[in-house]
C-alpha cells in the first residue's frame, strides 16, 4: 500500500514540476517567441497545441479531456489497486504525471504550453509532460517484451524438466 501512495506521490512532483515549467514558458518564452539552446540542435519555443501529439484531434477539447480523463483514471487505480514490479510502477507513475500535467492545461486553458523544438529534424514542438508520458510508455512496451521473453524461457524450461523426469521415469 505504501508503494501504491508513493508512486502516486511521484506523479503529483512531476505534473508540480511540469506545471512550473510551463509557468516559466508562459512567462519568459512566451514574450521572446524562442530560445536557443543548442544552434541547429534544439531550441525553447513557446507553442500553444490544441490537439495531442502532432496536433491530433486539433480544436477537439472535450473529447481529448473526456477521454485522458477516462484513461488517467484507470491507470491511477492501476498504480493503486495492481501489484507490479517496480519497471512496470515507474513506467505508470510517468504516464500518470504526464497525462495529469497536459490535462491541468487543457482544462484550465484549453491547450498545451509546448517548449522543445527539435531543430535537427521535422518534429512536434513538446514539452516535459510529453516526455514522461513517452519515456512511460517506451518503457512499458519494453516490459512487456522482457516479460513475455521470460515467461517463454521459464515455460520452455518447465517443458524441459518434466520431459526430463519423464525420461528418468521410464529408465
Amino acid at each position: 500500500m505504501i508503494v501504491s501512495f508513493l508512486s502516486v506521490v511521484g506523479a503529483a512532483l512531476l505534473v508540480v514540476a511540469d506545471q512550473l515549467i510551463k509557468q516559466w514558458a508562459n512567462a519568459v518564452l512566451q514574450p521572446v517567441g524562442a530560445i536557443t539552446l543548442l544552434p541547429g540542435i534544439v531550441e525553447l519555443r513557446y507553442y500553444l497545441n490544441d490537439g495531442m501529439a502532432f496536433s491530433m484531434l486539433a480544436g477537439k477539447q472535450t473529447l481529448l479531456i473526456v477521454m485522458t480523463s477516462i484513461m488517467l483514471v484507470c491507470v491511477l487505480a492501476l498504480l493503486l489497486l495492481r501489484k507490479m514490479n517496480p519497471w512496470e510502477r515507474v513506467s505508470w507513475m510517468l504516464i500518470l504525471g504526464g497525462g495529469v500535467g497536459n490535462l491541468i492545461d487543457r482544462v484550465l486553458n484549453g491547450e498545451v504550453v509546448d517548449y522543445i523544438n527539435v531543430l535537427f529534424m521535422n518534429f512536434a514542438v513538446f514539452n516535459f509532460a510529453d516526455i514522461c508520458i513517452t519515456t512511460g510508455v517506451i518503457m512499458l512496451m519494453l516490459w512487456v517484451v522482457y516479460d513475455s521473453i521470460k515467461k517463454d524461457k521459464e515455460e520452455k524450461a518447465a517443458a524441459q524438466q518434466q520431459q526430463n523426469e519423464n525420461a528418468d521415469g521410464t529408465t
